[in-house]
C-alpha cells in the first residue's frame, strides 16, 4: 500500500471528477450546453473511486446511501457513513486473507447489503470485481472460475453447493452460515476500528470482470477499469438525471452490468439514495405502493416491468416521481403512451451495452420524439456507419469513432483478440445494433444486426413491428422472427406471449393477424402467430435467436397463418 498524503476530499482526482459532476448535474434541461461543454475529467495518474470518490463524500454523513425492503415489509436503511465503515471492514478481512491489488473476487450475491459493501472493499483494495448472477450453475461458475482467474469467491451460503464441483484454488467465504471449507464473511464486522484506505490504483487498472448475457453466443468477458465505469458513468447521470438526495430505484439483477449502472456507481455519483424492493414474485400493485410509500423520485425498469405496469391499475399515481426511465432493451411506444396518460410522465428512453455505459438517451427536459431513444450524449462520440461503405449515413450500425477514444468504452474482451480486432476495425467500436439518425440527431433503434431479415426483399425490423402488436390488449409480449416461405423466402412471424384473460385459439390469432395486418404496411404484415413462452437469457433479453432455430428446424408446434383466415387473405 502507498499513502497518497493528501486527504480525500482534497485529492486532485477528486476535485477533478467532482468538477465533471457537477457540470453534468447544472446542465439538466440544456443538452446543447452538455455537449458543447462536456470534457471528461483529468484523473491524473492515480484514481481509486472508492476512496477519491465514496469515501470523500461518505465518511461522516449521515444521510441513507441505501435503503433496502424486504417482500415481508421489513427493511433496513444504511447511511453513507455506514457503508464507508462496512467496506473498509470487509476490506482489511479481505486483505488479511491474502486478497490485494489485481486480484479477481467473483460476488454472488443478491440485493443484501453485503453487495454493496463488499463492491466498494475490492474496489478500495485494488483488486477486481466480476459480479455474477446466482442463477446460473455449475457448468457456467467453472467457466467464470477460470477465464476470470478468480482469486476468491463472496457467495451466499445457501448457493454454496453450486460451487463442489467448480475446480480451483480460490477462497470461498460464504455470507451466512459458512459450511465446511468456507470462510465466514461475517468475521469481517469483528474490525471494530478498521483502517481508512489510501491504497493507489491507476487510472487505468483493471477493476470490473462482466460477464455478457450472451443472447447469441457463449459469453464474452468485458474488462472495465478504474475509470472506464466508475468516471464513465457521468453519461449514465446525465442520462438518468439524479440528484443530491434523490431516491431511486432501478429493478434489475445482481450479476449485470445494468445493475452497475443504476444501483452503484451512477447513484453514488449523484450522492442519493439507492431504494431496494425485494420479492420473490413481481406484483404490480405492491411495487407502486412501496415507490409511492417512500417517496422514490427517479425509476428505472426494464421494457418487461413496464409493460406488467401498464396491465395493472395505475389508478394511484406516480406519488413523487420526477423522473420515469426504461432500459436495458428498446421501449415499445405503447408503453410509453399508457404511462404518459396515467402518470403524467414521459417515460425517456436510451441506449448502452456491457462493454459500454449509456451511449444514447432522452434526457432530462428535452423534446422525446415517438419511437427514438434521444440523442448522443455528452462526451460520447456516436456515428452512424452504412456496413457496406464503412462510411457515416443517416441509417447504419451504431459505432463510437475511435479517434478520440471516449472514456467509458471497455478495454476489450479478455482473451479474444479476434473479437477485439473485430468490434474496434476501421477506427470505430462497433455495437453490433442497428439505428436511424433524423435531421434533428435522434437516434430511433431498428434491432441488432443478427436481427433485421428481408422478406420479399423488405428489410423487416423485428422492433418496429413488435411494437404495433403490443399495442393490441391481447399481446403481453411479442418476438418477431422470419420463417421460412417458398414464395418470399421469409415471412414476418411472431411468437406472443398472452396477457392475463386471452385464450390462445382461433380468435385470438385472428384478433392479432387483422389488428396487424390494420396498422402495417403489406410488406410489414405479420404472416403468422405462435402462443409462446419467450425464451430470454437469465437478464431478462428476449433470445430471438431461439426462435430463429425453431423456425429453421421446423419444429413450431402450432401457429396461425394469415391464409387461414378468408378475411386476412390477400
Amino acid at each position: 500500500m502507498v499513502a497518497t498524503g493528501v486527504h480525500m476530499s482534497d485529492s486532485p482526482a477528486h476535485q477533478a471528477f467532482r468538477a465533471a459532476r457537477d457540470f453534468v448535474l447544472e446542465s439538466y434541461g440544456d443538452y446543447d450546453k452538455a455537449v458543447a461543454g462536456f470534457e471528461w475529467p483529468d484523473l491524473g495518474p492515480t484514481f481509486n473511486w472508492g476512496i477519491d470518490w465514496f469515501d470523500a463524500i461518505g465518511r461522516g454523513n449521515d444521510k441513507t446511501a441505501l435503503w433496502i425492503v424486504e417482500e415481508d415489509g421489513s427493511e433496513a436503511k444504511y447511511s453513507f457513513d455506514d457503508i464507508v465503515r462496512r467496506s473498509d471492514q470487509v476490506g482489511r478481512w479481505l486483505e488479511a486473507q491474502g486478497i490485494g491489488r489485481g486480484d479477481s473476487v467473483m460476488l454472488m450475491l443478491g440485493n443484501q447489503v453485503e453487495l454493496w459493501e463488499s463492491m466498494l472493499a475490492v474496489i478500495k483494495l485494488g483488486a477486481v470485481l466480476m459480479p455474477t448472477t446466482s442463477a446460473i450453475g455449475t457448468a457456467d461458475l467453472t467457466d467464470r472460475v477460470e477465464r476470470g482467474v478468480a482469486r476468491a469467491v463472496i457467495a451466499n451460503a445457501a448457493d454454496a453447493g453450486k460451487f463442489d464441483e467448480v475446480p480451483g484454488d480460490f477462497l470461498r467465504i460464504a455470507v451466512g452460515a459458512a459450511p465446511a471449507g468456507w470462510l465466514a464473511y461475517r468475521s469481517a464486522y469483528e474490525i471494530e476500528s478498521p483502517q481508512p484506505f489510501d491504497t493507489v490504483t491507476g487510472a487505468q487498472d483493471r477493476l470490473l470482470l462482466y460477464f455478457t448475457s450472451g443472447t447469441t453466443s457463449r459469453p464474452k468477458l468485458v474488462e472495465h477499469t478504474q475509470s472506464s465505469y466508475p468516471v464513465g458513468h457521468l453519461t449514465t447521470l446525465y442520462f438518468l438525471g439524479l440528484k443530491p438526495g434523490d431516491i431511486h430505484l432501478n429493478i434489475s439483477s445482481p450479476g449485470w452490468a445494468k445493475h452497475a449502472w443504476s444501483c452503484f456507481f451512477t447513484p453514488w455519483i449523484a450522492e442519493s439514495t439507492i431504494f431496494i424492493y425485494n420479492y420473490t414474485r413481481f406484483d404490480a400493485k405492491k411495487l407502486q405502493e412501496q415507490i409511492r410509500r417512500v417517496g422514490v423520485t427517479t425509476f428505472c425498469a426494464p421494457p418487461t416491468v413496464w409493460r406488467m405496469l401498464i396491465q395493472s391499475e395505475l389508478t394511484g399515481g406516480p406519488g413523487k416521481l420526477r423522473e420515469a426511465i426504461g432500459a436495458g432493451e428498446p421501449l415499445n411506444p405503447e408503453v410509453i403512451s399508457r404511462i404518459q396518460t396515467e402518470w403524467g410522465l414521459t417515460i425517456r428512453d436510451g441506449f448502452g451495452q456491457t462493454e459500454t455505459t449509456a451511449l444514447v438517451g432522452n434526457v432530462p427536459g428535452a423534446e422525446v420524439k415517438s419511437g427514438s431513444m434521444g440523442r448522443p450524449l455528452p462526451g460520447v462520440p456516436v456515428v452512424i456507419i452504412d456496413p457496406l461503405t464503412d462510411q457515416p449515413a443517416d441509417e447504419g450500425e451504431i459505432c463510437l469513432d475511435l479517434t478520440d477514444r471516449p472514456v467509458n468504452l471497455m478495454t476489450g474482451y479478455v482473451g479474444n483478440p479476434a473479437r477485439n480486432a473485430e468490434v474496434m476495425a476501421g477506427g470505430y467500436f462497433h455495437t453490433g445494433d442497428v439505428a436511424s439518425r433524423d435531421a434533428d440527431g435522434y437516434i430511433t433503434y431498428v434491432g441488432r444486426t443478427d436481427d433485421v431479415f428481408k422478406a420479399s426483399d423488405y428489410k423487416v425490423s423485428p422492433f418496429e413491428l413488435e411494437s404495433v402488436l403490443i399495442e393490441h390488449p391481447a399481446v403481453a409480449e411479442a418476438a418477431v422472427v422470419p420463417a421460412p416461405d417458398e414464395t418470399r423466402l421469409a415471412v414476418p412471424k411472431a411468437y406472443v406471449a398472452l396477457a392475463a384473460g386471452w385464450e390462445p385459439n382461433d380468435d385470438t390469432a385472428f384478433e392479432i393477424l387483422k389488428y396487424a395486418r390494420e396498422h402495417l404496411a403489406p410488406f410489414l404484415r405479420v404472416r403468422r402467430i405462435e402462443f409462446f413462452e419467450l425464451p430470454k437469457t437469465i437478464s431478462g433479453k428476449i433470445r430471438r435467436v431461439e426462435l430463429r432455430t425453431r423456425e429453421n428446424d421446423g419444429t413450431a408446434l402450432h401457429e396461425w397463418r394469415d391464409d387461414q383466415f378468408p378475411a386476412l387473405r390477400s
